[in-house]
């Protein structure tokens, strides 16, 4: 099955082991995210350690292994579909993933409540749902 993976997912993952990691790496699964989307991880990577038992090594290990799993779509191929994106995104925040779906046709992965309750162009499955698929 293929999913666009939501940010928030991978920071569950980074954050706390337990069902979301293990899931990132069911065979079965092939992950798409816009190329942004590990910038944000690099960004945010203070934060996330002191949430984390995880040494800076641990992180940087988990990154490149998220790297690999995950295709990188790079902006420049989503830039048709963002003017619709817009105007279904609930946040603006969502507006990549949901131009990523739009270009794919696939769902996305996310535990956003308002991505998955105020569109409905677009199928979001939570963390939950996956698992049952």
């Amino acid at each position: 099955m293929d999913l666009i993976v939501d940010a928030n997912i991978l920071f569950a993952a980074l954050i706390k082991q337990g069902k979301t990691d293990e899931l990132l790496f069911v065979d079965h699964l092939r992950l798409f995210a816009p190329e942004f989307i590990l910038i944000e991880f690099e960004k945010y990577k203070k934060e996330i350690l002191k949430k984390t038992k995880r040494t800076p090594e641990d992180f940087n290990r988990l990154l490149e292994v998220l790297r690999r799993r995950i295709n990188l779509v790079p902006l420049d191929e989503i830039v048709p579909f963002l003017e619709q994106a817009e105007k279904i995104s609930p946040d603006p925040k969502d507006i990549a993933y949901i131009a990523l779906a739009l270009k794919l046709h696939i769902a996305i992965w996310s535990n956003d409540k308002a991505l998955k309750e105020k569109q409905d162009r677009v199928k979001v499955y939570t963390t939950p749902e996956v698992m049952k698929l």
